[in-house]
């Protein structure tokens, strides 16, 4: 028989760096196999990294000088497997970006840094053998006692000292030094056990309505299968409900749920409904958390153990074996949407896995997205319907007040100062809504006309701290507010425009005897701050000034009014998403007002109270607006009738980041053509000065694609990328891609 070549087992590894490749290593040979989506330690230049093995392919030869031996196997099965690994797969053909730097993303801190994947069991004693045969003769005394606990079989840590605290005072207070005594006589063991599940009886929920209940009995029905749900229901109508049933539904059949919100803020609300409505442990994860909870959790859904998750948008990447449903709540919102990094749409990518995983997926909202809305009606996704307020809630009433030619203090008018003073003598309590954080978003010299401008960006810093700061929202640059004008020496310097801290002044000033709390980024940096805030102010009458966090889904039961001030920018950007943004904003915010038994009014405070985004809103509500906007849009083959795409690119010389974006136009200009076997052309803008062209000292621009059809697209920036890469002026400039934009600037 011809002597055969040793075959020689090679990991190819996905690195997470910023290279569209795979490397290769030689498998360790202290006998660990490396498994396809487990992690791997390997050197990479002077660096030792953490990678994921993508494939295990054996060759009869290999040079030794150029493949290295891999470092180590970090785990015994693999992390990425099954349905998550296809996904993560298909995100890195979507966004166009390197799988290592893919696999990275999905993975909390320290599994990213190469830890062991925590461990998530409790702990518990038990009685050996020799502890079982010899406690008739024990002594009185603690540790009898403990043995006497422990002869009916093992029990869980926290059951022996419920209160997390060594009571000395009770019977078996101070079981730890009584274990300790167990254990070294040989009585008594420590186990790892299953993690103890914090479950109550589950609390009865309100009865559901007519309408309710056809949504709950459309899912419960597609329970199998993958079926995608657009739940479309006005503020208050009890869409929570509904998923609430959906998934006792989904632990009944022993499957795990994946709950997906869109901001922190409204976690604990959540968590804390979750729990009591279904009785069991409800896992979180978001970015409040330490990198510890977050593996934590990671781990607990890869085992099985998280029956109920409630995260934020990195939560889409968790593993579910069990997966029965996800459920996106207030879909719509635009911090799905990861702006740097992987540019990834977590609600997409839900979507994504759910067809994967064969279950169904719930998208909530009461002002969809367009694109959501625009599948429902084409009858991608089936369109369930909430129309009415749940209970005895019931829409707000919606007055315009048109403030030109009045006076406005602090951007409030005197008729919106009137109405917040009656709805406080009401024992009512009060919303002021400004999207605009900080004191003033202008200080300007009255003599020269000089503004306060960012050093590093093309923008104006916002006036914070009553006038003493100046800061940079777009940098986070600060200085201090000069004493007088630079330019001409004045002392004429005035804050211009009004931001939440300049309206709380003026509000605390103007109404001394009722508790003003301002809800802004400026007031809830620390964890659980607007949980805390919210729970210290309580139901009695008083005045809540915010931005647009306090627009989602918080229910605020003694609001009676909510005034929306400051609206009138929105309604002339260049944006194409403008209006939706707008329109989503004010129908949200409206929405907090008369949720319980109490009327609820809104007041719109505008400068164009004739604007035709207002008329529809108020006329026909959001399904209205809706349908004129999808009209314009398809008319002006914008999204969703058209898929887009956004190189960026920024340099200290704009010159630079010009150069690199004309060999992009070229590249992708080349491969259209190849492709196009009668298709019809990309469209290609720019190279152009991004809206902002001076951000953080850089200078910016961008080119943007379009296409009608997906496929088209990603093929031919398929074709271009590897051109693009290996250009001379790609290594000048910090470059991306974003798949499907959600802002152009």
């Amino acid at each position: 028989m011809p002597d055969r070549s040793p075959q020689i087992r090679l990991l190819r590894v996905a690195v997470p760096v910023p290279l569209p490749r795979l490397f290769d290593y030689l498998a360790p040979t202290d006998g660990v196999e490396g498994e396809i989506g487990s992690r791997v330690k390997v050197p990479f230049g002077a660096r030792e990294l953490v990678g994921v093995v993508v494939d295990v392919p054996t060759v009869a030869d290999v040079d030794m000088a150029t493949v290295k031996p891999a470092l180590e196997i970090l785990d015994e099965s693999a992390l990425f497997a099954g349905e998550l690994l296809g996904s993560l797969r298909w995100l890195g053909r979507y966004t166009h970006a390197p799988l290592g730097e893919i696999f990275a993303t999905a993975l909390p801190g320290p599994l990213r840094r190469g830890e062991p994947l925590p461990a998530t069991h409790d702990w518990a004693w038990r009685l050996t053998a020799a502890g079982h045969a010899g406690l008739a003769d024990m002594r009185a005394g603690r540790p009898r006692v403990l043995a006497e606990r422990l002869q009916d079989g093992a029990v869980n840590e926290a059951h022996l000292d419920p209160d997390g605290v060594e009571a000395a005072s009770s019977g078996t207070g101070a079981w730890r030094a009584a274990a300790r005594t167990l254990a070294q006589r040989g009585l008594a063991e420590r186990i790892a056990v299953a993690p103890l599940q914090t479950a109550s009886a589950p609390r009865p929920g309100p009865q559901l309505n007519d309408e309710q209940q056809v949504a709950v009995d459309a899912v419960l029905a597609a329970r199998d299968h993958f079926a995608p749900f657009l739940l479309n229901g006005v503020t208050g109508s009890g869409k929570t409900e509904v998923y609430l049933h959906a998934i006792a539904d989904c632990l009944a059949r022993g499957k795990q749920a994946l709950v997906l919100v869109p901001e922190i803020g409204l976690t604990p609300q959540l968590l804390a409904r979750f729990r009591a409505r279904l009785g069991v442990a409800v896992h979180a994860l978001h970015s409040g958390l330490s990198d510890g909870e977050r593996a934590r959790t990671w781990a607990a859904c890869l085992r099985g153990e998280a029956r109920v998750v409630v995260g934020t948008r990195s939560a889409v990447f968790l593993p579910l074996p069990d997966a029965g449903l996800l459920v996106i709540d207030e879909e719509h919102d635009g911090s799905f949407k990861q702006l740097d990094g992987i540019r990834y749409h977590a609600r997409d990518f839900a979507l994504v896995r759910a067809r994967a995983l064969d279950v169904p997926i719930v998208l909530g909202s009461a002002t969809p997205s367009l694109e959501s809305l625009h599948n429902a009606v084409s009858g991608r996704y089936t369109h369930l319907r909430l129309t009415r307020r749940a209970g005895n809630a019931r829409p707000p009433a919606v007055r315009v007040l048109d403030v030109r030619k009045r006076p406005l203090q602090a951007g409030l008018s005197p008729e919106l100062l009137d109405a917040v003073a009656a709805a406080l003598a009401a024992n009512g309590q009060v919303l002021v809504f400004k999207n605009r954080r900080g004191y003033a978003p202008v200080l300007l010299c009255h003599d020269c006309g000089w503004s306060a401008q960012c050093r590093q960006c093309d923008a104006a810093m916002t006036v914070h701290a009553g006038g003493r700061r100046l800061q940079c929202h777009h940098c986070g640059a600060r200085r201090p507010t000069p004493n007088a004008c630079p330019d001409c020496g004045g002392l004429a310097l005035q804050s211009q425009g009004a931001g939440t801290e300049r309206i709380e002044e003026l509000l605390r000033e103007r109404f001394p005897d009722v508790p003003v709390l301002r809800i802004d980024r400026g007031t809830t940096s620390r964890r659980d701050a607007l949980e805390t805030h919210l729970a210290n102010f309580g139901d009695t009458r008083g005045i809540l000034v915010g931005t647009q966090m306090l627009a989602k889904g918080h229910d605020l039961p003694s609001l009676t009014l909510v005034a929306v001030v400051g609206i009138d920018e929105g309604l002339f950007s260049a944006d194409f998403r403008a209006p939706e943004k707008l329109a989503q904003l004010l129908i949200q915010v409206a929405g907090r007002a008369g949720r319980a038994d109490r009327a609820g009014q809104v007041v719109l405070q505008t400068h164009h109270p004739e604007h035709p985004l207002l008329e529809s809103l108020l006329n026909g509500g959001y399904g209205a607006f809706a349908a004129i906007e999808l009209e314009q849009r398809e008319a002006a083959v914008f999204p969703p009738f058209a898929h887009l795409a956004m190189f960026r690119a920024e340099a200290k010389q704009v010159e630079l980041a010009d150069a690199f974006l004309l060999v992009v136009r070229r590249a992708l200009e080349g491969a259209d053509r190849a492709l196009r076997a009668g298709a019809p052309a990309l469209e290609l803008s720019g190279p152009l000065p991004a809206p902002m062209p001076r951000r953080a000292g850089y200078l910016r621009s961008q080119l943007l694609l379009s296409a009608t059809a997906r496929g088209r697209l990603h093929r031919v920036l398929q074709e271009a990328l590897p051109v693009v890469r290996a250009s001379p002026e790609a290594r000048k400039v910090r470059w991306s891609l974003d798949v499907d934009p959600v802002d152009l600037y």
